[in-house]
């Protein structure tokens, strides 16, 4: 390899590098905030909002996930929370297929269009199950850029799984005694307003959570 070849690789990895480390100071820092602004809004008394409908950013994992946030919706006032944005894993085929289907009745029942109250929308995968941890650090700032270009095009103002949304975040009925990582995450770093647990044993060792009984 000539001296000319090792300069550029040299050069290119050294750019490679400051990219990386260019957007992971940008995430920690959108973290940080967020942080400060959860822990500033918390010692405030909340305001009361206005009756008027508040665009919702739903986010549907897969499986089970899926099945427990659309009985979640089933008692939401839907009149209340509109328009509806559901957002899925690109690799996810079936989570908004039962959106749809659910936003297709209420629509059949109340004599709306489905465009007018609803979108669904696909988000890439931060981490494949099995996919290694070294190459998903990449697929992570990928789908993280992808979150806040959907969150400044949506600009919900309640987020449910920038004026700042609210997010309440609710944990699976899988998890009795332990949060999930991105339950522990959401509340260690305090990112969501409110974090809902369905076993009170959970509640008790995370006591920042409330407990709301199981939805399923």
């Amino acid at each position: 390899m000539s001296l000319m070849e090792k300069a550029n690789d040299c050069c290119f990895s050294s750019v490679l590098s400051i990219a990386t480390l260019s957007s992971a100071a940008f995430v920690v820092t959108l973290i940080l905030v967020r942080v400060l602004y959860v822990i500033y809004c918390s010692s405030r008394p909340l305001s009361k909002r206005a009756s008027k409908p508040v665009s919702t950013l739903i986010i549907l994992g897969s499986g089970g996930h899926t099945a427990e946030m659309l009985n979640l919706l089933a008692v939401l006032q839907k009149d209340r929370f509109k328009p509806r944005f559901y957002i899925a894993a690109a690799t996810d085929n079936m989570s908004l297929q039962k959106a749809l289907l659910l936003e297709n009745n209420l629509a059949s029942e109340s004599g709306t269009d489905v465009a007018v109250t609803a979108q669904f929308m696909k988000i890439y995968r931060s981490r494949e199950v099995g996919q290694s941890y070294i190459t998903s650090v990449w697929t992570t700032l990928i789908a993280t850029v992808h979150a806040l270009w959907l969150m400044i095009k949506i600009r919900p103002e309640v987020v449910l799984g920038i004026r700042w949304s609210s997010i309440f975040y609710v944990e699976s009925i899988a998890r009795v005694r332990r949060l999930s990582l991105s339950g522990l995450l959401l509340y260690k770093l305090w990112m969501a307003d409110q974090i809902f647990v369905q076993w009170p044993q959970l509640q008790q060792q995370y006591p920042r959570a409330t407990y709301v009984g199981r939805l399923m």
